[in-house]
């Protein structure tokens, strides 16, 4: 009845787990560029009170044996990096990734992150940057008397100066790429950084070795789906539920025990 005990324990710490992971994709489900996470368990390991394969007789052994499994662990939680649904925005500096990549960001120690959010702004020297101010690498300026500025699929940055008829590229944003982007570290504010498991950064033009393309006046939206998720929600309750039945079952159990005792 002990290990009824801790196997149930082990079973709503980890529907708890189940439960936060899904009431963070639910929070983030309008967050441009959120990628879900999904939680992953593995089972303890085992007692055996008889092994496969151990004599029954002198002629006869045990085909399955006797194994007592002692729970759950959290194995991992992943990042699912599908794509989010584009959503027009008419932002000549919003722009979306419709495939594979990353946009590059300096952070203010003069570390490189990595986000999937475009939602861009200028700051007070005409500097293409994120909503918290972090510069887009490589640096693109947009000079002040900047009529027009339009960004290719490949991510060639033009603008239209003044009554200039002709637009002029002022810079190119790059996209970086991964080998396993499940690896990146998640920094908050959309960002990631890179680790031993993604790899290093691999950067390139849009459109070009694997790199998804740019839409300008676009933003991706985060690929949580919210019937998905209430789903979850709903069976870690009911998970949750059962595992706290179990101790309250061995809990009468091990009291049954005790009065027979007196």
């Amino acid at each position: 009845m002990m290990r009824s005990l801790y196997s149930a324990t082990t079973g709503m710490l980890g529907q708890q787990l189940q439960i936060d992971t899904t009431s963070n994709n639910i929070a983030n489900v309008n967050t441009a560029g959120y990628k879900k996470q999904r939680a992953e368990f593995n089972d303890l390991f085992y007692q055996s009170l008889q092994y496969a394969g151990t004599a029954t007789s002198e002629t006869t052994l045990s085909p399955t044996g006797i194994e007592v499994g002692l729970g759950v662990r959290a194995g991992a939680i992943t990042k699912m990096f599908s794509q989010g649904s584009p959503k027009e925005t008419e932002n000549n500096l919003d722009v979306a990734i419709t495939g594979k990549g990353f946009f590059q960001v300096q952070l203010p120690d003069g570390t490189t992150a990595y986000t999937r959010s475009g939602n861009f702004k200028l700051d007070d020297n005409g500097n293409l940057v994120t909503s918290e101010g972090y510069a887009v690498i490589p640096q693109i300026a947009i000079p002040q008397d900047a009529t027009q500025i339009n960004i290719g699929n490949d991510g060639t940055v033009s603008v239209v100066q003044g009554n200039q008829g002709a637009s002029n590229v002022v810079g190119q944003i790059e996209l970086a790429n991964f080998i396993n982007p499940a690896g990146l570290h998640s920094l908050g504010d959309n960002l990631y950084l890179n680790t031993n498991a993604s790899g290093a950064p691999i950067v390139g033009v849009a459109g070009t070795n694997g790199m998804g393309q740019i839409k300008q006046g676009f933003l991706e939206l985060s690929n949580v789906r919210l019937v998905e998720e209430m789903t979850d929600l709903i069976t870690g309750q009911r998970a949750y539920e059962a595992n706290s039945k179990s101790i309250q079952t061995a809990d009468a159990m091990l009291q049954t025990v005790n009065s027979l005792k007196r």
